[in-house]
Protein backbone atom coordinates (compact mmCIF):
# COMPACT_ATOMS: atom_id res chain seq x y z
CA UNK A 1 0.00 0.00 0.00
CA UNK A 2 1.57 3.32 -0.87
CA UNK A 3 1.91 6.13 1.35
CA UNK A 4 -0.94 8.42 2.51
CA UNK A 5 -1.41 11.74 0.36
CA UNK A 6 -1.40 14.46 3.39
CA UNK A 7 -2.73 17.66 3.12
CA UNK A 8 -0.36 20.33 2.86
CA UNK A 9 0.64 22.06 5.87
CA UNK A 10 2.67 24.92 6.61
CA UNK A 11 4.02 24.94 10.35
CA UNK A 12 1.63 27.34 11.58
CA UNK A 13 3.60 31.14 12.67
CA UNK A 14 4.80 31.03 16.51
CA UNK A 15 1.69 31.95 18.76
CA UNK A 16 1.94 33.33 21.97
CA UNK A 17 3.55 30.86 24.42
CA UNK A 18 1.23 28.68 26.04
CA UNK A 19 0.47 30.39 29.32
CA UNK A 20 -0.84 28.25 32.43
CA UNK A 21 -4.52 30.27 32.02
CA UNK A 22 -4.93 28.97 28.48
CA UNK A 23 -3.64 25.34 29.17
CA UNK A 24 -6.39 25.55 32.03
CA UNK A 25 -9.06 26.90 29.77
CA UNK A 26 -8.31 23.70 27.18
CA UNK A 27 -8.33 21.54 29.57
CA UNK A 28 -11.74 22.82 31.08
CA UNK A 29 -13.15 22.79 28.12
CA UNK A 30 -12.55 19.13 27.26
CA UNK A 31 -13.26 18.36 30.92
CA UNK A 32 -16.70 19.43 30.65
CA UNK A 33 -17.59 18.09 27.53
CA UNK A 34 -16.24 14.86 29.10
CA UNK A 35 -18.45 14.76 32.05
CA UNK A 36 -21.34 15.82 29.94
CA UNK A 37 -20.86 12.50 28.05
CA UNK A 38 -19.59 10.22 31.09
CA UNK A 39 -22.24 8.38 32.21
CA UNK A 40 -23.28 6.65 28.37
CA UNK A 41 -19.40 6.04 27.70
CA UNK A 42 -19.22 3.66 30.81
CA UNK A 43 -22.45 2.40 30.97
CA UNK A 44 -21.68 1.35 27.14
CA UNK A 45 -18.46 1.13 27.53
CA UNK A 46 -18.15 3.65 24.91
CA UNK A 47 -15.32 5.71 23.31
CA UNK A 48 -15.42 9.22 24.23
CA UNK A 49 -15.54 10.79 20.86
CA UNK A 50 -17.06 14.16 21.85
CA UNK A 51 -14.38 14.58 24.76
CA UNK A 52 -11.42 13.78 21.89
CA UNK A 53 -13.37 16.27 19.14
CA UNK A 54 -13.44 18.42 22.08
CA UNK A 55 -9.10 18.15 22.25
CA UNK A 56 -8.94 18.23 18.54
CA UNK A 57 -10.78 21.91 18.75
CA UNK A 58 -9.15 23.19 21.13
CA UNK A 59 -5.77 22.02 19.69
CA UNK A 60 -5.05 20.07 23.07
CA UNK A 61 -3.78 16.98 20.95
CA UNK A 62 -0.75 19.26 19.86
CA UNK A 63 -0.13 20.25 23.62
CA UNK A 64 4.01 18.59 23.02
CA UNK A 65 4.33 19.64 19.15
CA UNK A 66 7.08 22.20 19.17
CA UNK A 67 5.68 25.99 17.70
CA UNK A 68 7.31 25.41 14.95
CA UNK A 69 5.44 22.90 13.88
CA UNK A 70 1.97 24.48 14.34
CA UNK A 71 1.57 22.92 18.15
CA UNK A 72 1.04 24.58 21.41
CA UNK A 73 5.13 24.02 22.88
CA UNK A 74 3.99 21.87 26.00
CA UNK A 75 6.01 20.42 28.67
CA UNK A 76 6.17 17.64 30.09
CA UNK A 77 4.75 19.38 33.46
CA UNK A 78 1.88 20.37 31.16
CA UNK A 79 0.59 16.39 30.59
CA UNK A 80 0.92 16.10 34.37
CA UNK A 81 -1.26 19.18 34.60
CA UNK A 82 -3.85 18.22 31.60
CA UNK A 83 -3.27 14.32 33.32
CA UNK A 84 -4.74 15.38 36.98
CA UNK A 85 -7.61 17.78 36.02
CA UNK A 86 -9.18 15.06 33.57
CA UNK A 87 -8.55 12.42 35.86
CA UNK A 88 -10.72 14.54 38.41
CA UNK A 89 -13.54 13.99 35.73
CA UNK A 90 -12.79 10.58 33.82
CA UNK A 91 -9.86 8.76 34.02
CA UNK A 92 -10.25 7.06 30.66
CA UNK A 93 -9.97 10.10 29.09
CA UNK A 94 -7.33 11.13 31.18
CA UNK A 95 -5.18 8.18 30.12
CA UNK A 96 -6.11 8.51 26.26
CA UNK A 97 -4.89 11.79 25.94
CA UNK A 98 -1.90 11.23 28.17
CA UNK A 99 -0.72 8.46 26.37
CA UNK A 100 -1.43 10.22 23.18
CA UNK A 101 1.08 12.51 24.29
CA UNK A 102 3.23 9.70 25.19
CA UNK A 103 3.24 9.11 21.20
CA UNK A 104 4.10 12.37 19.95
CA UNK A 105 6.82 12.80 22.49
CA UNK A 106 8.66 9.65 20.63
CA UNK A 107 7.88 11.33 17.22
CA UNK A 108 9.08 14.62 18.30
CA UNK A 109 12.32 13.22 19.86
CA UNK A 110 12.78 10.70 17.63
CA UNK A 111 11.41 11.20 14.43
CA UNK A 112 13.30 11.87 11.66
CA UNK A 113 12.90 15.29 9.90
CA UNK A 114 10.64 13.82 7.01
CA UNK A 115 8.38 11.94 9.48
CA UNK A 116 8.23 15.09 11.86
CA UNK A 117 7.52 17.51 9.14
CA UNK A 118 4.50 15.53 7.79
CA UNK A 119 3.58 14.55 11.21
CA UNK A 120 3.13 16.88 13.41
CA UNK A 121 1.65 19.80 11.79
CA UNK A 122 -1.09 17.17 11.34
CA UNK A 123 -1.38 16.47 14.87
CA UNK A 124 -1.21 20.34 16.27
CA UNK A 125 -4.19 20.81 13.59
CA UNK A 126 -5.91 18.72 15.46
CA UNK A 127 -6.44 15.84 12.96
CA UNK A 128 -3.81 13.04 14.53
CA UNK A 129 -4.75 10.96 17.69
CA UNK A 130 -2.43 8.69 18.06
CA UNK A 131 -2.91 5.47 19.48
CA UNK A 132 0.40 2.80 21.30
CA UNK A 133 0.35 -0.58 19.85
CA UNK A 134 2.73 -2.01 22.12
CA UNK A 135 0.69 -5.61 23.26
CA UNK A 136 1.34 -8.84 22.04
CA UNK A 137 0.08 -11.89 22.94
CA UNK A 138 2.35 -14.20 24.57
CA UNK A 139 5.05 -12.40 25.65
CA UNK A 140 3.34 -11.99 29.14
CA UNK A 141 3.40 -7.57 28.93
CA UNK A 142 7.40 -7.91 28.18
CA UNK A 143 7.81 -4.24 26.54
CA UNK A 144 11.54 -4.83 25.06
CA UNK A 145 10.54 -8.23 23.43
CA UNK A 146 8.86 -9.01 20.17
CA UNK A 147 7.50 -11.75 18.29
CA UNK A 148 5.87 -10.32 15.92
CA UNK A 149 8.58 -9.91 12.45
CA UNK A 150 9.27 -6.72 10.55
CA UNK A 151 10.11 -7.48 7.05
CA UNK A 152 11.99 -4.78 4.82
CA UNK A 153 11.56 -4.47 1.11
CA UNK A 154 12.33 -2.23 -1.42
CA UNK A 155 12.10 1.21 1.43
CA UNK A 156 8.91 0.12 2.66
CA UNK A 157 8.25 -1.87 5.82
CA UNK A 158 5.50 -4.39 6.11
CA UNK A 159 3.71 -5.05 9.12
CA UNK A 160 1.29 -7.19 9.92
CA UNK A 161 0.63 -7.34 13.78
CA UNK A 162 -2.21 -8.36 16.31
CA UNK A 163 -2.48 -6.62 19.69
CA UNK A 164 -4.85 -7.86 22.70
CA UNK A 165 -5.39 -4.21 23.64
CA UNK A 166 -5.13 -1.34 22.29
CA UNK A 167 -6.47 2.10 23.52
CA UNK A 168 -8.95 3.65 21.31
CA UNK A 169 -7.52 1.74 18.67
CA UNK A 170 -10.57 1.78 16.64
CA UNK A 171 -10.84 5.84 16.44
CA UNK A 172 -6.75 6.43 15.97
CA UNK A 173 -5.51 8.22 13.19
CA UNK A 174 -2.24 6.99 13.25
CA UNK A 175 -0.58 4.19 14.85
CA UNK A 176 3.05 3.58 16.90
CA UNK A 177 3.79 -0.21 16.53
CA UNK A 178 6.67 -1.89 18.04
CA UNK A 179 7.77 -4.95 16.24
CA UNK A 180 10.72 -7.36 15.54
CA UNK A 181 13.40 -5.61 13.38
CA UNK A 182 13.79 -6.82 10.20
CA UNK A 183 16.14 -9.75 9.90
CA UNK A 184 17.06 -9.34 14.12
CA UNK A 185 20.09 -11.49 16.15
CA UNK A 186 17.32 -11.48 18.79
CA UNK A 187 13.62 -10.76 19.93
CA UNK A 188 14.95 -7.76 21.88
CA UNK A 189 15.92 -5.83 18.74
CA UNK A 190 12.26 -4.06 18.89
CA UNK A 191 11.89 -1.07 16.46
CA UNK A 192 9.06 1.19 16.49
CA UNK A 193 7.07 1.86 13.67
CA UNK A 194 4.64 5.03 13.00
CA UNK A 195 1.72 3.72 10.48
CA UNK A 196 -0.90 6.03 9.22
CA UNK A 197 -4.78 4.62 9.34
CA UNK A 198 -5.01 4.95 5.77
CA UNK A 199 -1.79 2.76 5.15
CA UNK A 200 -3.22 -0.45 7.00
CA UNK A 201 -6.18 -2.40 7.35
CA UNK A 202 -7.77 -2.41 10.92
CA UNK A 203 -9.40 -5.47 12.49
CA UNK A 204 -11.19 -5.47 15.44
CA UNK A 205 -11.39 -8.68 16.92
CA UNK A 206 -13.70 -9.88 20.27
CA UNK A 207 -15.61 -7.32 22.22
CA UNK A 208 -14.77 -4.76 25.04
CA UNK A 209 -16.54 -5.54 28.35
CA UNK A 210 -14.40 -4.61 31.36
CA UNK A 211 -14.88 -3.87 34.87
CA UNK A 212 -13.71 -0.33 35.01
CA UNK A 213 -11.81 1.88 31.82
CA UNK A 214 -14.56 1.06 29.96
CA UNK A 215 -14.52 4.26 28.29
CA UNK A 216 -11.13 3.77 26.81
CA UNK A 217 -12.12 0.79 24.32
CA UNK A 218 -9.33 -0.65 24.46
CA UNK A 219 -9.80 -3.71 22.07
CA UNK A 220 -7.75 -6.32 20.06
CA UNK A 221 -6.75 -5.30 16.82
CA UNK A 222 -4.85 -6.57 13.64
CA UNK A 223 -3.01 -4.15 11.76
CA UNK A 224 -1.60 -5.02 8.28
CA UNK A 225 -0.39 -2.73 5.90
CA UNK A 226 3.09 -1.28 4.15
CA UNK A 227 4.57 2.17 5.02
CA UNK A 228 7.47 3.82 3.49
CA UNK A 229 11.27 3.10 5.66
CA UNK A 230 11.45 6.97 7.05
CA UNK A 231 8.57 5.71 9.29
CA UNK A 232 10.82 3.79 11.63
CA UNK A 233 11.00 6.21 15.16
CA UNK A 234 14.68 6.33 16.08
CA UNK A 235 17.01 3.18 15.20
CA UNK A 236 15.90 -0.20 13.98
CA UNK A 237 16.38 -2.58 16.60
CA UNK A 238 16.97 0.71 19.29
CA UNK A 239 13.54 1.21 21.39
CA UNK A 240 15.14 0.40 24.26
CA UNK A 241 16.42 3.54 24.27
CA UNK A 242 13.31 5.13 23.39
CA UNK A 243 11.65 3.39 26.54
CA UNK A 244 14.02 4.76 28.73
CA UNK A 245 13.86 8.14 27.86
CA UNK A 246 10.19 8.51 26.70
CA UNK A 247 8.11 5.71 26.93
CA UNK A 248 8.68 5.22 30.34
CA UNK A 249 9.07 8.13 32.24
CA UNK A 250 5.78 9.84 29.82
CA UNK A 251 3.73 6.29 30.67
CA UNK A 252 4.58 6.48 34.61
CA UNK A 253 4.09 10.35 34.95
CA UNK A 254 1.18 10.66 32.91
CA UNK A 255 -0.41 7.54 34.13
CA UNK A 256 0.01 8.34 38.04
CA UNK A 257 -1.52 11.75 37.13
CA UNK A 258 -4.83 10.43 36.17
CA UNK A 259 -4.97 8.05 38.89
CA UNK A 260 -3.92 11.45 41.10
CA UNK A 261 -6.58 13.33 39.46
CA UNK A 262 -8.76 9.91 39.74
CA UNK A 263 -8.40 9.68 43.82
CA UNK A 264 -8.52 13.42 44.36
CA UNK A 265 -11.55 14.02 42.94
CA UNK A 266 -13.18 11.08 44.69
CA UNK A 267 -12.28 12.71 47.39
CA UNK A 268 -12.97 16.30 46.87
CA UNK A 269 -16.80 14.68 45.99
CA UNK A 270 -17.33 13.35 49.37
CA UNK A 271 -16.23 16.15 51.19
CA UNK A 272 -18.45 18.17 49.57
CA UNK A 273 -21.07 15.76 50.30
CA UNK A 274 -20.17 15.98 53.57
CA UNK A 275 -20.19 19.62 54.18
CA UNK A 276 -23.57 19.98 52.34
CA UNK A 277 -26.69 20.80 54.44
CA UNK A 278 -27.57 17.74 53.93
CA UNK A 279 -24.85 15.80 54.47
CA UNK A 280 -24.71 17.49 58.07
CA UNK A 281 -27.89 16.79 58.98
CA UNK A 282 -27.10 12.68 57.93
CA UNK A 283 -23.42 12.61 59.37
CA UNK A 284 -21.87 12.70 62.49
CA UNK A 285 -18.72 14.84 61.51
CA UNK A 286 -17.23 14.52 64.23
CA UNK A 287 -17.10 10.71 64.30
CA UNK A 288 -13.24 9.69 65.01
CA UNK A 289 -13.41 6.88 62.74
CA UNK A 290 -15.21 8.85 59.73
CA UNK A 291 -12.11 11.30 60.45
CA UNK A 292 -9.82 8.93 60.41
CA UNK A 293 -10.58 7.35 57.32
CA UNK A 294 -10.63 11.20 55.75
CA UNK A 295 -7.24 11.55 57.01
CA UNK A 296 -5.70 8.62 55.40
CA UNK A 297 -6.98 9.15 52.21
CA UNK A 298 -5.66 12.64 52.28
CA UNK A 299 -2.37 11.38 53.48
CA UNK A 300 -2.40 8.69 50.80
CA UNK A 301 -3.29 11.54 48.00
CA UNK A 302 -0.78 13.79 49.33
CA UNK A 303 1.85 11.17 49.35
CA UNK A 304 1.25 10.36 45.80
CA UNK A 305 1.36 14.08 44.60
CA UNK A 306 4.74 14.27 46.40
CA UNK A 307 6.47 11.08 45.02
CA UNK A 308 4.85 12.81 41.39
CA UNK A 309 6.51 16.13 42.01
CA UNK A 310 9.53 14.91 43.10
CA UNK A 311 9.67 12.50 40.13
CA UNK A 312 8.72 14.95 37.60
CA UNK A 313 11.51 17.57 38.49
CA UNK A 314 13.62 14.61 38.12
CA UNK A 315 12.75 13.71 34.69
CA UNK A 316 13.05 17.27 33.96
CA UNK A 317 16.71 17.40 35.19
CA UNK A 318 18.43 14.23 34.89
CA UNK A 319 21.00 14.34 32.42
CA UNK A 320 20.57 10.45 32.22
CA UNK A 321 17.58 8.91 33.01
CA UNK A 322 18.56 4.95 32.66
CA UNK A 323 21.01 4.98 35.43
CA UNK A 324 19.17 2.86 38.93
CA UNK A 325 18.56 5.63 40.91
CA UNK A 326 16.19 7.15 38.29
CA UNK A 327 14.50 3.55 37.07
CA UNK A 328 13.31 2.92 40.39
CA UNK A 329 12.17 6.47 40.87
CA UNK A 330 9.67 6.40 38.39
CA UNK A 331 9.17 2.56 38.73
CA UNK A 332 7.93 3.10 42.36
CA UNK A 333 5.84 6.42 41.39
CA UNK A 334 3.84 4.16 39.21
CA UNK A 335 4.07 1.07 41.98
CA UNK A 336 2.76 3.39 44.77
CA UNK A 337 0.32 5.73 42.80
CA UNK A 338 -1.36 2.33 41.55
CA UNK A 339 -1.75 1.16 44.69
CA UNK A 340 -2.50 4.22 46.50
CA UNK A 341 -5.09 5.94 44.71
CA UNK A 342 -6.89 2.79 45.18
CA UNK A 343 -6.44 2.85 48.50
CA UNK A 344 -7.24 6.00 49.02
CA UNK A 345 -10.92 5.64 47.18
CA UNK A 346 -11.44 2.00 48.43
CA UNK A 347 -11.32 3.64 52.28
CA UNK A 348 -13.54 6.86 50.98
CA UNK A 349 -15.94 3.84 50.25
CA UNK A 350 -15.74 2.49 53.88
CA UNK A 351 -15.98 5.99 55.35
CA UNK A 352 -19.10 6.77 53.18
CA UNK A 353 -21.01 3.39 53.66
CA UNK A 354 -23.13 1.74 51.49
CA UNK A 355 -25.65 4.30 49.89
CA UNK A 356 -22.74 6.73 48.78
CA UNK A 357 -19.71 4.77 48.87
CA UNK A 358 -21.47 1.36 46.61
CA UNK A 359 -24.20 2.82 44.65
CA UNK A 360 -23.87 4.17 41.33
CA UNK A 361 -26.07 6.78 41.60
CA UNK A 362 -24.18 8.64 44.32
CA UNK A 363 -22.79 12.08 43.76
CA UNK A 364 -19.49 10.85 44.63
CA UNK A 365 -19.23 8.46 41.98
CA UNK A 366 -16.80 6.33 44.41
CA UNK A 367 -18.08 3.49 42.65
CA UNK A 368 -16.79 4.51 39.17
CA UNK A 369 -13.65 5.48 40.36
CA UNK A 370 -12.70 2.31 42.20
CA UNK A 371 -13.33 0.16 39.05
CA UNK A 372 -11.12 2.36 37.01
CA UNK A 373 -8.28 2.73 39.81
CA UNK A 374 -8.26 -1.44 39.98
CA UNK A 375 -6.80 -1.34 36.38
CA UNK A 376 -3.97 1.00 37.81
CA UNK A 377 -1.62 -2.20 39.19
CA UNK A 378 -2.76 -4.37 36.41
CA UNK A 379 -1.92 -1.48 33.80
CA UNK A 380 1.94 -2.74 32.88
CA UNK A 381 1.94 -5.01 36.21
CA UNK A 382 3.04 -3.81 39.47
CA UNK A 383 4.40 -7.32 40.13
CA UNK A 384 6.66 -7.11 36.80
CA UNK A 385 7.93 -3.81 38.15
CA UNK A 386 8.51 -5.07 41.05
CA UNK A 387 10.86 -7.72 39.88
CA UNK A 388 12.75 -5.51 37.41
CA UNK A 389 12.93 -2.93 40.61
CA UNK A 390 14.78 -6.09 42.51
CA UNK A 391 17.46 -6.09 39.89
CA UNK A 392 18.21 -2.61 40.12
CA UNK A 393 18.05 -2.26 43.51
CA UNK A 394 21.23 -4.56 43.35
CA UNK A 395 22.92 -2.57 40.90
CA UNK A 396 23.01 0.46 43.34
CA UNK A 397 24.45 -0.54 46.90
CA UNK A 398 24.93 2.73 48.30
CA UNK A 399 21.24 3.30 47.95
CA UNK A 400 21.79 6.94 45.81
CA UNK A 401 18.20 8.77 45.84
CA UNK A 402 17.07 10.58 42.75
Amino acid sequence: MSAPTFAPVRPAPSAAPLTAAGLTERIDRVAAVAAEHLARTDRDASFPVEALQEMRRTGLLGLLVPETHGGLGGTTDDVVTAGMALGRVDMSVAMIFTMHCQQVAAVVRYGGERLRDELLPEIAAGRMYLASVTTEAGKGGHLLSSGAALAARDGELLLDRFAPIVTGGEYADGFLVTMQSPAPASPNQVSLVYAHRDQLTVERSGDWEPLGMRASHSVALRLTGTVPAHQVVGRHGEFRTIVTTVFGPMAHLGWSACWLGTAAGALSRVVKLLRSRQGRARVDLDSELLLTRLSRARQRIDAVHALLDRARQVVATADDLSVPRVQLLLNSLKITAAEECYRAVDGLVEAVGMRHGYLKDSPTRLEHSLRDLRSAALNYSNDRLHLVDGKLALLDPEVRLA
